[in-house]
């Protein structure tokens, strides 16, 4: 009888039992569509088939499926790679079902840098724009499983490594940086709809925030943040945009955010200088500050010194100068009494050989200064129109020129004036040198006109500065005699010793002229 039952029973092949034994499945891929879940391939709870996480068998015809020339993220292509139905084409209760499964199904990333599976690859990004317009027009919460699958799609696909290596974040005087032809990611044509759907999931109001951040974690976030070194323009728009979204929404992760990013500030500043996304990182940043709290907190403060201030350290500052101008202008906004803490970083970064630099920095000053109160500029005047007097006399006429701009504020030019009788007396020798001496006519006009604006307001307290200058000037030029009088007697004693055939330790005019500089 037994004999009987078990005869009636369909035979499977010995592969089957063979390879069910090391944790494989044979279901071509159109099982899944019939609605096998990534957990009944015998993967656990993650569904992700790691290709060394099993043996192949040699016929992959025999078992059914094969591993394509893709780029695996812990995915296997199927044999059958085919469309799932339409969303509009299933009843209402299949809807989220079938969302799992198109889900599933994107999970496969195709390799763009080789002109095969074409069909495979468009009924990929087909898949995905109908998961865009699913996700925009959501009526009911996402449930659990749904968020977990969501977040393996969304990982599957950014997730990966960035090549080639990051473009050199060197400033080359003369070059324009937006003249750079950007390297544009392949896989561009998949990659911006899977970032619109995790755009339009974070968005959206059906995404609860205490349900998601089991899924959108802290481990989430960091490699979301590694993928702003990207070359390609276009994926760190998305990012940035996203990454916002992000903070805004999941308020449990926002100091977690704002450390990883002051991490990824401190790398770049005092290790590596090269980073793509430093721009697109501190206009997050811009949006974050405005909405800072009053009082401000001492960590927000802190951030300020250790990681924004520093931000000015690097050669290529120009990629980032006007966003990092924004931050660094609304802290003293927000607190005015940062002022000086401000001023005084960028004095202690402010370039000494890179003209372009330091017009970016007298732009800022610029910005900085206008929102600054009488009593943190008395604070950091001395040492500011020290800094102000060198740029007033420097060769580059664009640095000049923005130096002597800053009268042309007229919150600025009120500060200087009620406090012209510290201000004078240190920025008149760099006038009077420009008045006398500079090469550029534009920068020659400026100087007179803002040595008028203080003879005009205070003529004594000019008269008493310029007495004091030309007295210096006199004291100069007689320390500089005595000097050519010095070394005229020293090689004039030199030449004696040698025509007596005398050992000399002061060579003839060589060493004469190397000291004298």
């Amino acid at each position: 009888m037994l004999k009987q039952i078990l005869s009636k029973l369909p035979r499977k092949s010995s592969k089957t039992a063979d390879t069910r034994e090391n944790g494989v499945n044979h279901t071509t891929y159109s099982s899944v569509s019939a609605g096998l879940r990534s957990s009944d391939l015998g993967t656990g709870k993650s569904g992700n088939l790691s290709v060394s996480s099993f043996p192949v068998p040699n016929s992959m015809v025999d078992v059914g499926w094969k591993v394509a020339n893709l780029k695996p993220n812990g995915n296997h292509v199927f044999s059958a790679y085919e469309a799932l139905p339409a969303f509009k084409d299933v009843p209402a209760l299949e809807k989220q079902n079938l969302f799992i499964k198109k889900l599933n199904l994107c999970c496969v990333v195709f390799d763009f840098t080789e002109p095969t599976k074409l069909k495979e690859k468009e009924i990929k990004r087909q898949t995905l724009l109908e998961l865009v317009e699913y996700v925009t027009s959501a009526s009911g919460k996402f449930s659990d499983g749904a968020l977990q699958e969501i977040v393996k799609m969304i990982s599957a696909n950014l997730f990966r490594s960035l090549s080639p290596q990051p473009r050199e974040n060197k400033v080359v005087e003369g070059l324009d940086l937006e003249e750079e032809e950007p390297t544009m990611d392949p896989a561009w044509l998949h990659l911006q709809i899977v970032y619109e759907f995790l755009l339009r999931f974070v968005a959206s109001p059906e995404t609860d925030a205490k349900l998601s951040k089991r899924y959108v974690d802290q481990s989430f976030i960091i490699k979301l943040l590694d993928l702003f070194d990207s070359e390609d323009p276009r994926e760190r728009e998305y990012l940035k945009t996203i990454l916002h979204r992000i903070y805004g929404k999941f308020m449990v992760h926002r100091p977690f955010i704002r450390k990883a990013i002051n991490n990824i500030f401190f790398r770049f500043i005092f290790e590596t200088e090269k980073h793509n996304g430093i721009a697109e990182l501190v206009e997050i940043l811009g949006s974050i500050i405005n909405g800072f709290a009053l009082p401000l907190k001492e960590e927000h403060k802190v951030f300020l010194v250790r990681a924004l201030i520093p931000l000015h350290k690097p050669k290529c500052l120009a990629m980032y100068h006007q966003q990092l101008s924004y931050c660094i202008t609304q802290f003293v906004e927000k607190d005015c009494k940062l002022a000086d803490t401000v001023i005084r970083g960028l004095l202690k970064f402010w370039p000494i050989t890179n003209s372009s630099k330091e017009v970016m920095f007298l732009n800022e000053l610029e910005e900085v200064l206008e929102a600054t109160q009488p009593p943190e500029f008395q604070c950091c005047m001395v040492p500011l129109f020290c800094q102000i007097a060198h740029c007033l006399n420097s060769l580059h006429f664009q640095v000049a020129e923005r130096a002597l701009f800053l009268w042309n504020i007229d919150h600025i030019e009120n500060l200087i004036i009620q406090n012209r009788k510290v201000i004078l007396p240190i920025i008149l020798p760099a006038l009077e040198k420009n008045a006398r001496n500079h090469w550029n006519q534009a920068v020659h006009s400026l100087t007179l006109n803002v040595r008028k604006i203080f003879y005009d307001l205070d003529p004594e307290l000019f008269k008493e500065c310029l007495l004091k200058f030309e007295e210096d000037e006199s004291k100069e030029n007689e320390i500089e005699v005595r000097r050519e009088t010095t070394w005229k007697r020293l090689e004039e004693l030199a030449e004696k010793k040698a025509s007596g055939s005398e050992a000399v330790l002061i060579p003839h005019k060589a060493n004469a002229n190397g000291s004298s500089g």
